[in-house]
């Protein structure tokens, strides 16, 4: 028995236009895997929740532990370590690590660079700089204790691994017959690259070329990873940014109705709460208060969605635009 191991970046998959939830997705279908064992964060709103289940890939649960309380403890830890100078060096220290970590991690890759040594050597490098810094516990939320638990459950397994990049080197160490993929050949294809496009056109920049983002997105009918009606939602929110509230609800208006079952899962939330959002500032207080409840009634709605939509049930959205 054999376990492939694919790194995970979490919500960072979204910045990553070579490697993001489509990539991985096309990763999976190279390996022809119809489900993966999750062993990454069990945060509801990841971005592959979304992602894996429209490509008709199954997410195996089970694997990763609740630790929560882990987290608990180390904030305890860096409370009580910043009462003293030794205590704050350490603290700083390791902060250095992960900044640097952070860094790498953080600039776009491919799949290759991912998993290359070099990256792999980093992520041993920032978890042994952390442990020097505040030791094996607490310190390090458990780390080596929650791998090792991680590792037995895996063990007997075999398939697709989902887990977090910075793990991998622990797993490598100890699942003997764990590997990364072999990534001859492969290159990123549409289902990353539309992917990439609308993770682009969620998180606008200032210097961002908006009529060109908004061209892109028009030219594209979508995929089941990234369907139409996302596309057609994330071009409203481009028309939202710059105030043509107008063009923004037609769109959204169009997206909620090319709605298909219950995949992509969050998009039906972030659309609708968005669609309440413009109603709102446009006067249509009665429909934009019809539309937050039915993000409320979803079966799931990403968090970010129920507390806007919670928020325009408070209070009627309004829409600040800056100053030009």
């Amino acid at each position: 028995m054999t376990l492939t191991l694919l790194p995970d970046l979490g919500d960072l998959l979204r910045l990553h236009p070579q490697y993001n939830a489509g990539t991985v997705v096309e990763l999976l279908r190279r390996l022809g895997a119809a489900e993966v064992l999750w062993a990454s964060d069990l945060d509801p709103d990841h971005p592959l929740r979304d992602a894996l289940p429209a490509a008709r890939i199954a997410i195996r649960d089970g694997f990763t532990a609740d630790w929560a309380w882990a987290e608990t403890e180390h904030g305890q830890l860096q409370g009580f370590l910043s009462q003293y100078p030794q205590g704050r060096e350490r603290l700083r220290e390791a902060a250095g690590a992960e900044r640097d970590f952070a860094a790498l991690v953080t600039t776009p890759m491919t799949a290759f660079q991912l998993m290359s040594a070099e990256v792999l050597d980093a992520a041993r490098a920032y978890h042994t700089a952390t442990q020097a810094a505040l030791d094996e516990g607490p310190g390090t939320h458990w780390r080596e204790k929650r791998l090792s638990e991680l590792a037995a459950r895996l063990a007997g397994q075999s398939g697709v691994v989902i887990a977090p990049l910075d793990d991998l080197p622990g797993l490598l160490d100890l699942l003997p017959d764990a590997h990364l993929p072999d990534l001859t050949g492969f290159a990123p294809g549409e289902t990353s690259r539309l992917r990439a496009l609308a993770d682009r056109a969620w998180q606008l920049r200032e210097d961002d070329d908006l009529n060109a983002l908004l061209a892109a997105l028009d030219r594209e009918t979508g995929d089941a990873v990234t369907p139409g009606a996302e596309l057609a939602a994330a071009a409203a929110g481009i028309y939202l940014a710059v105030g043509d509230l107008a063009a923004a609800r037609a769109l959204l208006e169009r997206a909620a109705h090319a709605l298909q079952g219950d995949v992509p899962r969050s998009l039906a939330g972030l659309t609708l709460a968005r669609l309440g959002q413009v109603r709102d500032a446009q006067g249509d207080r009665d429909l934009a208060t019809r539309t937050y409840r039915a993000v409320l009634a979803l079966n799931h709605a990403p968090a970010v969605a129920r507390s806007a939509a919670e928020a325009g049930l408070q209070d009627p959205f309004t829409l600040e635009l800056p100053p030009e």
